[in-house]
């Protein structure tokens, strides 16, 4: 079973849509029961033939075995602090980004642990903590015939937590998973994002992140 705290927003249900089509089991929670339904009924209505389990985030982080923080960067704290032992022991992935908008647009917001990926492991210290999916669009995901030419930089620092997320990424039709190192990568990724959102705010667009030349470096 994979979670999704706080999927019911356009991020939580694009992947939430994605990961139900590559086969996997998902359920979608929220502070509220029936926002959680609702969500989840959003996201079967967009394929037909296809279920998705709803339910308060306690419950999706006593069931899920992999659960992803889909929740904008004020409520990442405050959802994950009562859940550190029922999270306890699992893959946990933010896909958070601590923004700031102006009249010129976004930016990323300074915060003591740096960035949100750390913020998330110091809140979840039992936790097997990675950083993905920041720079792809909630609405290419939301879209089951859209192809998401783009890739997925994944962090952090226990490797077989990030190479399963790697995997999940790639079942994806069009994503690349790129390995980032380390959790304190993730950093750059969120910094790469806000740059994303003012791009796309220039060309009226929803640019995506593809990095160039690695398999070359690698053979």
């Amino acid at each position: 079973m994979i979670g999704l705290l706080g999927g019911t927003g356009p991020e939580g249900r694009g992947l939430g849509l994605r990961l139900r089509l590559a086969g996997h089991d998902v359920m979608i929670g929220s502070r509220d029961t029936a926002r959680a339904l609702a969500a989840a009924e959003r996201v079967a209505a967009k394929v037909k033939g296809v279920s998705v389990e709803s339910g308060l985030n306690e419950d999706v982080a006593m069931r899920a075995e992999t659960v992803f923080v889909t929740v904008p960067y004020a409520g990442q704290r405050p959802t994950l602090e009562p859940l550190a032992g029922a999270l306890s022991g699992k893959i946990v992935v933010t896909t958070v980004v601590p923004l700031q908008f102006d009249p010129y647009g976004a930016s990323f917001l300074p915060i003591d642990a740096g960035s949100a990926a750390m913020e998330a492991r110091g809140i979840l210290p039992e936790s097997r903590v990675v950083a993905a999916f920041q720079t792809i669009s909630a609405h290419d995901l939301l879209n089951p015939e859209k192809r998401i030419d783009s890739d997925v930089v994944v962090c952090s620092d226990d490797e077989s937590a990030k190479a399963l997320i790697a995997g999940l990424a790639e079942e994806i039709p069009g994503v690349r998973a790129v390995d980032g190192g380390g959790l304190r990568n993730a950093v750059y990724v969120e910094h790469i994002t806000a740059l994303l959102l003012n791009i796309n705010r220039v060309y009226r667009a929803r640019a995506a992140f593809r990095l160039t030349g690695i398999e070359d470096d690698r053979k």
